[in-house]
């Protein structure tokens, strides 16, 4: 009777092992990445803020008020709300340590009445440098003209100016500044994630394939069918009950499930640098390629002509001579790459003939035109 139990026991072992292992078997061995990776959430976004302000304390690198006339009237009403009247000596007032900037910051999600958000800032006049700096008080508005932050602090400046009358010397921007934890924010944005019934979860890269394998390892992970791909960078997705004014507890079950991205066979150049970068799945058919540049080097140098020595005649004179060669690449083949051929076979194939990146983007935007490249090209 014991003996029976412990072989029951020993083949349901087996049994769970086997399934296991089928299970890692079945799972893909591409690269999978997280669902908080590829994707976003409504609702949970970040908002830009900007606004207008003056930085002073300036060492005489401030903006030029004879020039930069929205300067001198904000220096102007700055005084008049502190109580001070210089409307009648707006012409006379002259002073260099003082800038008109702009200042800009993003919301993060969530943000709740006086937390503090980093700010950077900007000068928009004809300041030299914003070193050593204080930015007085600056509302930062949304999109809707409401005020959600304020923005006050010492700048810290990255970069320096340095020069005198022959040489200037400098490094960085001095025109731009930061302040670490520089804004407070005085209003919240309502958005109230638990009470939510259904939301989207938004891809960062639309693709039908990836926005399908999103939805089935969620419905797979949840055991029911909750979200459903409605378009190519959306899947909707339904709370279940049971996690009914939980939502949070479900977005991080989640943002954690793997899944694997699809992506377009793609060919991005930047024909400003000679940058080029190839996804995985271009692929080209079978093609012959020859690449060759017809260069012509004149080369111009001078010779002195002197007369035989001991000669009563003739005189020294200087002679032009002009070299010219031609070089055809005579010694460059024509190169055979056959259909299917992977990434790696198409760069070795394109090394081995020699071409540098200049050259290959032309030969990639011909083979494009041949028809022989099953890609997209994308020219930054």
């Amino acid at each position: 009777m014991i003996t029976g139990l412990g072989k029951s026991a020993r083949k349901a072992t087996v049994a769970v092992a086997l399934a296991m292992l089928a299970l890692t078997q079945l799972a893909p061995a591409h690269a999978q990445s997280r669902i908080k990776d590829i994707a976003d959430f409504e609702g949970v976004r970040d908002n830009m803020l900007v606004g207008y302000g003056l930085v002073v304390g300036l060492n005489g690198t401030g903006d030029d008020l004879g020039d930069a006339d929205f300067t001198r009237q904000s220096l102007v009403a700055m005084l008049e709300r502190l109580g001070i009247n210089v409307r009648d000596q707006i012409e006379d007032l002259e002073s260099d340590n003082i800038a008109a900037v702009m200042v800009t910051s993003t919301l993060p999600p969530f943000s709740r009445q006086g937390a503090r958000i980093d700010v950077s800032i900007s000068a928009i006049g004809t300041a030299k440098s914003l070193q050593g700096g204080t930015l007085l008080v600056t509302p930062m508005v949304g999109a809707d003209g409401e005020v959600y932050a304020v923005a006050q602090g010492n700048l810290a400046v990255g970069g320096f100016s340095a020069g005198g009358a022959a040489e200037t010397i400098v490094k960085g921007v001095p025109t731009s500044a930061r302040i670490a934890n520089g804004g407070i924010v005085e209003r919240e944005i309502d958005f109230n994630l638990n009470s939510m019934q259904d939301m989207s979860v938004v891809l960062r890269n639309p693709d039908f394939t990836t926005a399908r394998r999103v939805s089935e390892a969620i419905n797979a992970y949840l055991g029911e069918v909750a979200a459903r791909p409605s378009d190519p960078g959306t899947v909707r997705l339904n709370i279940p009950d049971r996690y009914n004014q939980n939502v949070v507890a479900l977005l991080t079950d989640i943002e954690q499930l793997r899944v694997e991205p699809d992506q377009i066979a793609r060919v991005v150049i930047d024909e400003n640098t000679g940058t080029i970068v190839m996804g995985e799945n271009v692929r080209i058919n079978r093609v012959a390629i020859a690449q060759g540049n017809l260069t012509i080097r004149v080369t111009e140098s001078q010779q002195v002509s002197q007369p035989s020595p001991f000669s009563q005649t003739g005189t020294t004179q200087t002679v032009d001579r002009t070299n010219v060669e031609v070089d055809e690449d005579q010694d460059n083949q024509l190169g055979i790459m056959d259909g299917g051929v992977s990434l790696q076979e198409l760069v070795n194939g394109l090394n081995s003939l020699g071409v540098g990146p200049r050259d290959m983007i032309t030969i990639l935007q011909a083979i494009k035109t041949s028809g022989a490249l099953q890609a997209e090209i994308e020219v930054m």
